[in-house]
């Protein structure tokens, strides 16, 4: 073979071998990057309405809540576009002849909806509810962001499958109290801004998050509503007099937490909060 090749043939061979080896890692690295880049998973982008419906004036500047519009993120799988008619109920009195606002008037006056693009839009395989999540404590802002503050709606994380074994590796990260779920301003617990929480009676029918009641203010200093025990009456002779019973004001035990790794820690077990152990089914995520 020395006639046909020569002798620095066995050198290119080599590092032909080891170019093509760095390709594939090339592309293999460019792929990953490319399906975790923002054209993929449309993170950050600000689609086209038919109405360029800002919530931060809404909901930073009027004050409306969240579940005015979104009515069923406690009760469904899904949070709910509102109809016409919830933008109707002030629109009909404010902002009457509007031009931005010539969609909502021609779709309540002609009854066909209003086509909205989605813009946290999950493949169809996945399910996700919101119930589960907003009565376990996870709040909007978490997988939403400051929504509050986004004058055009858009997508602040990836809603990646990876990006949900995360949280759910680790949920004690993210777990707020139910109070605060809707307070996009929520800041977690440090030494100089600790939370208090206390433990009630977990009642049948009631999601077990709500049996935890936290507070910001110190309730050493007063402010805090206390509970009722209800303990037998006894008569003269000390024995307790049947039917009768006295409610006494017993005030509710609360546990100081400075960091929110000690506080998800405690809502994890309140909340009864599934571990990754338990979630051993593809089928609770994948339908």
């Amino acid at each position: 073979m020395a006639q046909i090749f020569d002798r620095s043939s066995n050198g290119l061979a080599r590092m032909s071998l080891v170019l093509s080896g760095l390709i594939v890692i090339a592309l293999g690295v460019t792929l990953d990057q490319l399906q975790r880049s923002p054209w993929v998973t449309r993170q950050g982008q600000r689609p086209d309405q038919p109405v360029p419906f800002s919530h931060k004036h809404h909901v930073q500047g009027l004050g409306i809540q969240c579940q005015y519009c979104h009515v069923t993120v406690e009760k469904s799988s899904y949070a709910g576009i509102p109809p016409t008619k919830t933008c109707m109920n002030c629109h009909a009195q404010i902002w009457t002849n509007a031009q931005l606002l010539e969609p909502v008037r021609a779709s309540w006056a002609s009854g066909q909806s209003l086509i909205w693009t989605k813009v946290h839009d999950l493949p169809d395989f996945v399910y996700f509810s919101h119930e589960i999540h907003v009565n376990k404590g996870l709040g909007c802002s978490s997988c939403h962001g400051r929504v509050d503050q986004m004058p055009l709606m858009y997508a602040q994380n990836t809603l990646q499958m990876e990006w949900c074994l995360d949280c759910h590796r680790n949920p004690a990260k993210n777990l707020r109290p139910t109070s605060e779920i809707y307070n996009m301003a929520w800041e977690k617990p440090v030494a100089d801004r600790p939370v208090w929480c206390s433990v009630g009676e977990v009642k049948t029918g009631v999601p077990t998050a709500q049996s935890v009641n936290c507070v910001t203010k110190d309730p050493a200093q007063g402010g805090v509503d206390v509970a009722l025990l209800e303990l037998p009456q006894t008569n003269a002779q000390g024995l307790p007099s049947d039917g009768l019973a006295a409610a006494l004001p017993v005030a509710p035990v609360y546990k100081k937490f400075t960091s929110q790794d000690e506080l998800g820690r405690f809502l994890v077990d309140r909340y009864k909060i599934r571990t990754p152990k338990d979630l051993t089914s593809c089928e609770v995520c994948h339908r």
